[in-house]
C-alpha cells in the first residue's frame, strides 16, 4: 500500500508543478487553488507513504516521478525541446527510481 501511496503522490507532484504554469504567477484564482490542492495531496500522500518506506528512498521516487512527468507534459503541453541528453536524463532517472524500488 505504501508504493501506491508513493506513486499517487507523485502523481500529483506532477500535477502541482505542471499547474504552476497555469497559475499565471498565482494570479489566476481557480487554477491556484487546484495547484495548492495537488500540493498538499501530494505532501500528506508522501508523509502516509514514508511511514513504512525508507525516507530517502521515499522522497528519491517522490521527486523522480515528479521530475519524468514534468518532463514529459512540458514535452507534450508547452512543446518544450525534445533533444537525445533530455531522453538520456529521463532514462538515468527512470533507472534510478527502479534500482530504488528493487532496493527496497
Amino acid at each position: 500500500m505504501s508504493w501506491i501511496l508513493l506513486v499517487l503522490a507523485g502523481l500529483f507532484e506532477i500535477g502541482w508543478a505542471i499547474g504552476l504554469k497555469y497559475t499565471d504567477g498565482f494570479t489566476r484564482p481557480l487554477p491556484t487553488a487546484l495547484t495548492v490542492g495537488a500540493m498538499v495531496i501530494s505532501i500528506v500522500l508522501l508523509g502516509l507513504a514514508v511511514r513504512h518506506l525508507p525516507i530517502g528512498t521515499g522522497y528519491a521516487i517522490w521527486t523522480g516521478i515528479g521530475t519524468v512527468g514534468t518532463v514529459i507534459l512540458g514535452i507534450v503541453l508547452f512543446a518544450e525541446p525534445v533533444t537525445a541528453l533530455r531522453l538520456g536524463c529521463i532514462a538515468l532517472i527512470v533507472t534510478g527510481i527502479m534500482g530504488l524500488k528493487f532496493a527496497t
